[in-house]
């Protein structure tokens, strides 16, 4: 299962990275009445959360935090049964600092900090390693991540305030 979700990223990584950039500019903001797929929070209340997948037919799935964002990647089948993850076209979320959307793929991510996001502890993301480093000191963050190194695991540990 993590075989395929890995492999099936790395597909959408080379397939997505001519087009990446543009992807970014075009994904839509959560409508009023747009909910996360898992927790089923209202997303356009937290705005300096946001996370997006957006497909290539322009439907977009939003979400309150990128560790719901992982939490749907990790379960695709159940979140998004209607669609192919080989369909998505980018994948977003908002940078801490700057509140810009950045490419989740490219992101990194600290755990373990001071800073709570709407559903509790968070998955961070920072557009650069100097912004995750200064994060990390202002705010006690315990561990600096990669897209690739996000597992379903600590996404459902980051729910229980477990960090290590």
């Amino acid at each position: 299962m993590r075989r395929r979700f890995l492999a099936a990223l790395l597909f959408l990584g080379l397939a997505a990275a001519a087009g990446a950039q543009e992807a970014l500019i075009d994904i839509p903001n959560p409508g009023a009445r747009d909910l996360c797929p898992v927790c089923g929070m209202l997303v356009s209340k937290y705005p300096n959360w946001t996370a997006t997948v957006l497909y290539k037919d322009g439907h977009a799935h939003h979400f309150d935090g990128a560790k719901d964002l992982f939490k749907y990647l990790f379960d695709y089948a159940k979140y998004a049964p209607d669609h192919r993850i080989e369909d998505i076209r980018a994948i977003a979320v908002t940078d801490f600092y700057n509140l810009a959307r950045i490419d989740a793929r490219k992101a990194l991510y600290v755990t373990g900090s001071d800073v709570l996001g709407p559903m509790g502890h968070e998955l961070i993301p920072l557009a650069t390693q100097a912004d995750a480093e200064d994060f990390m000191k202002d705010h006690k963050g315990r561990r600096v991540l990669r897209f690739e190194q996000v597992t379903k695991e600590i996404a459902e540990r980051l729910d229980r305030g477990k960090f290590d």
